[in-house]
């Protein structure tokens, strides 16, 4: 048989103290009772294997330390390693995020934040490209939740955000490939590119013509932004003749790998290949990948700051809090000078 749960009026009971004694000793709010009282109910608890009731202790505190992210998808390794900096900030914080991948489905993503409030989450990070500002006005905003966009989110102009320098990214990448001597360039994006994704582009641009580069705007193939995208759409890039291809992202650059790897294109012998993310797959992939690094987790942990900042000012008045992060290249084995024969 299954041992019955200890309660804690079992504890109380053991100690020979009130459940309200008990309780206010387990919730830091101690101080006016005796050490010897406080050591006493620490030990029982501990000797007993009492476990708080989770709902009973959200009532007494009016808060379920917990935080909703909500991301596009987990199976993505940029928003694993942005996760786990989330995690880090709430470990330090005491509280338990709840992490939820709703893969661009419109649908999914309301009934998760529906869910996520009617547990009276504290606090939540959106990093879904397509949640609409009639989702966060219906759903967050009548229940004075507080939360935080991540850079993919552009629905609202006056919340707070965190986000990294797309333009100067596209920047740099345009400028290493300049000084390579590449000309013949493709840039590889989303079939609907979010505004970061579109800052990284017109950042391109800009750096190509810094370099005395015209972009030719047929140069730029389209697909689904993961992996397999990058794959199926090997074909229309190299329908281009490149000698380069910047890619949006790292999943789309490790895609494209395998497409030029089956028809036997060589990087970067046959064609440079640029990314942006600097997941921990571009180093692992062969040739190792040049990229754009984003600091990714401290994004995390620079997210989870943000909402805490704006969880304990919730009775009071707290300026919008933006924070832009910069990017760097990261030169690996995947980019070469432009040879003779190309």
């Amino acid at each position: 048989m299954m041992a019955k749960k200890v309660t804690i009026k079992d504890l109380a009971k053991a100690a020979g103290v009130s459940v309200t004694t008990v309780s206010q000793i387990l919730n830091g709010k101690g101080a006016r009772f005796s050490q010897a009282t406080q050591d006493r109910v620490h030990a029982l608890k501990k000797q007993l294997n009492y476990v708080p009731d989770f709902n009973a202790r959200n009532l007494i505190l009016h808060s379920s330390k917990t935080v909703g992210v909500l991301v596009p998808n987990i199976g993505n390794p940029f928003f694993s390693s942005f996760v786990r900096g989330i995690q880090e900030v709430c470990r330090q914080k005491e509280y338990m995020p709840l992490v939820f991948s709703a893969s661009h489905e419109v649908e999914l993503e309301r009934y998760y934040l529906s869910r996520l409030v009617e547990r009276s989450v504290d606090g939540l990070i959106i990093a879904s490209s397509s949640i609409t500002a009639e989702t966060i006005d219906e759903i967050l905003k009548p229940n004075a939740i507080p939360y935080l966009l991540f850079d993919q989110n552009q629905t609202h102009d006056h919340e707070d955000r965190v986000s990294v320098d797309d333009y100067a990214g596209g920047q740099l990448a345009a400028a290493h490939l300049a000084q390579l001597g590449h000309r013949r360039i493709v840039m590889y994006m989303p079939t609907a590119p979010t505004e970061n994704v579109q800052n990284r582009l017109a950042g391109f641009k800009a750096g190509l013509a810094a370099a005395g580069i015209a972009f030719d705007e047929e140069a730029i193939v389209k697909t689904t932004l993961s992996k397999r995208g990058g794959y199926e759409q090997t074909a229309a890039v190299l329908a281009h003749q490149p000698t380069a291809v910047f890619c949006a992202n790292d999943e789309l650059a490790i895609g494209l790998y395998r497409g030029l790897q089956e028809r036997g294109v060589r990087v970067p012998a046959d064609l440079s290949v640029v990314g942006f993310d600097d997941i921990d797959l571009a180093e692992y992939v062969t040739p190792q990948l040049t990229t754009i690094h984003q600091p990714i987790n401290q994004l995390g942990q620079q997210a989870a700051t943000l909402l805490f900042n704006r969880m304990t000012a919730k009775e009071q008045p707290l300026e919008q809090q933006l924070v832009k992060m910069p990017v760097h290249l990261v030169e690996r084995q995947s980019t070469a000078k432009v040879s003779e024969d190309q």
